[in-house]
């Protein structure tokens, strides 16, 4: 028989049974899922169709445009605000990293691909396994299962410079927004790029500004140029999870070469030219060998109060004048700066020829021991030699060329001696110094940017750099020079701009250089100063 207490505990677990049902229940039920209004079949085809015949589709839960490229946004992704709080909560307590180089200053997460966090692990699973299926459906793609996601914090003049984010594999780009109330006066927008006739960006054409719980994607492809604009919010911060769906890469075309700024040898100056315009204790011998010394052991230098006084506030007097033609030289993904076009007033014309003078290639080569003027040579017997047998060689083909005149092969026998000639002479070092230069206004916004394919790094270089109304500028404005050995992130040199200072940099093949991104930063801080919020430098490069 049953006990009374036998009895009574039966009866309360009968009792509890349906309560402890209906939690396991709503627990199920409370499962994080993307929109279901997004996997509505009849929006999901009506999506699949436009993203196929690459036109633009507008619903209240999901937005499609294919200008510039195709991208999508769906404005409320995730229906359980209480998650997306619980989310947030758990990004903002991992471990960030300081990332910060030529293309990008931000904050960022460690993968997370392993990370145990309840409400993360639960993202992860919405975005590469039921999101992952529904995108496979609408862009017909079959993807990986790559998992490729991070967070990313962006405060006060925080930036993400203009790339196509083409890497093997990657096919689809996302960004899921957990920010605060934001507009475009806050800047973090995600801009997207027109591009030219060579594929490469041409300019902004559209800019989403992001929001909370929206999730923009797009196709990643040869031409999906886009931007993080500069956050200008010194109160808010951009948080955002982002990643890429992996699949077969889009064809690419043939990458196109940019043509190089001309290059010069020097034009005919002598020596007065330097006495009317550089301070004369740079003139003096002695100090060329200390010089020198120096260069050859750092690669390289910097000369303060280059220019004499008088010259140095005449040029600058000239270019704080309204009236300059000035142009932005790109392309984006590139450089964003200004040069001077057009014909320059008397002064900066002077000032441009100074450096593109016979004296000053003289005087280079007295002040690093490069071999800028024929005067600076110092050709040992072996190479002279090898000269003049170069030399004697060219002329022997031109006289057995002259006597096989009237034979049946004398074209092609002269046409063989001429080629014999030429490759001889190939072999020997016959080159002329060159070099080319500008004169660049720099400003909010503007920056270089690296790229290790650039034939304009494949050789060694000297760069002369000399500024102009950079006073009291500060490295955290940006606008320095950098300048870093391939595959490093290490910098091996920064050059901040100094008014009136001459800097010299002897560069290798292996070594790569930017202008940093010029952040806001410059423009509250000179405004409090009142100063010009813009500064100049010629840029020259010399090769020997």
């Amino acid at each position: 028989m049953m006990g009374k207490r036998q009895k009574e505990m039966m009866g309360k677990r009968q009792l509890e049974q349906p309560r402890v049902k209906a939690e396991k229940k709503e627990k199920r039920e409370d499962i994080v899922d993307f929109s279901p209004l997004v996997r509505e079949e009849a929006i999901q085809e009506q999506v699949s169709a436009a993203w196929k015949e690459k036109r633009a589709f507008n619903h209240d839960v999901i937005v499609m445009d294919t200008h510039p490229f195709l991208h999508c946004v769906i404005p409320n992704f995730i229906q359980s605000q209480t998650f997306l709080e619980g989310l947030e909560i758990e990004l903002l307590n991992l471990n960030f990293q300081e990332k910060s180089n030529d293309l990008y200053k931000f904050k960022q997460s460690d993968d997370l691909k392993k990370r145990k966090e309840p409400h993360i692990h639960a993202l992860r699973k919405v975005l590469f396994e039921n999101f992952r299926t529904w995108l496979s459906n609408v862009t017909n793609v079959e993807f990986e299962q790559t998992i490729d996601m991070s967070c990313a914090m962006y405060n006060y003049t925080d930036i993400l410079l203009c790339h196509d984010d083409e890497l093997e594999g990657r096919r689809i780009a996302f960004i899921l927004y957990l920010v605060p109330p934001w507009g475009k006066m806050d800047g973090g927008t995600l801009d997207l790029y027109s591009i030219d006739e060579h594929f490469q960006p041409r300019e902004i054409v559209k800019s989403l500004v992001p929001s909370w719980n929206s999730l923009t994607f797009f196709e990643v492809s040869p031409v999906s140029f886009h931007q993080v604009s500069e956050v200008l919010s010194k109160e808010k911060c951009r948080l955002s999870v982002s990643g890429w769906f992996h699949g077969p890469s889009l064809e690419r075309p043939a990458r196109y070469i940019e043509p190089l700024l001309p290059r010069s040898p020097h034009i005919p100056h002598d020596h007065k030219i330097l006495y009317e315009w550089i301070n004369p204790m740079y003139l003096d011998m002695k100090l060329h060998v200390q010089v020198q010394e120096e260069f050859a052991e750092r690669s390289e230098i910097l000369l303060k109060d280059f220019l004499k006084l008088e010259k140095f506030k005449e040029v600058c007097e000239i270019l704080k004048k309204e009236n300059l033609e000035w142009k932005i030289r790109g392309p984006p993904n590139k450089r964003f700066y200004e040069t001077a076009e057009g014909r320059l007033p008397d002064v900066l014309r002077d000032c441009m020829e100074l450096f593109h003078s016979e004296a000053m290639f003289l005087l280079l080569s007295n002040l690093t021991g490069l071999k800028l003027h024929f005067l600076a040579s110092d050709n040992d017997e072996e190479e002279t030699a090898e000269i003049m047998d170069a030399e004697r060689t060219s002329d022997c083909a031109i006289q057995s060329s002259t006597k096989l005149e009237q034979g049946k092969n004398k074209d092609k026998a002269y046409q063989l001696n001429q080629e014999s000639a030429a490759k001889q002479k190939s072999k020997i070092k016959l080159s002329v110094p060159v070099c080319k230069g500008e004169l660049r206004q720099w400003g909010h916004g503007n920056y270089t940017l690296m790229h290790d394919t650039d034939t304009d790094h494949a050789e060694f270089a000297l760069d002369l750099l000399l500024f102009f109304g950079c006073e009291d500028w500060e490295a955290e404005y940006g606008g320095f020079t950098s300048y870093i050995a391939k595959e490093e992130d290490e910098e091996l040199l920064t050059m901040i701009p100094e008014n009136n200072a001459l800097a010299l940099i002897y560069r290798d093949k292996e070594t790569l250089k930017f202008v940093k991104y010029i952040n806001h930063r410059s423009l509250d801080e000179k405004k409090k100063k009142f100063c010009r919020t813009v500064f100049w430098d010629f840029s020259f490069v010399y090769y020997e």
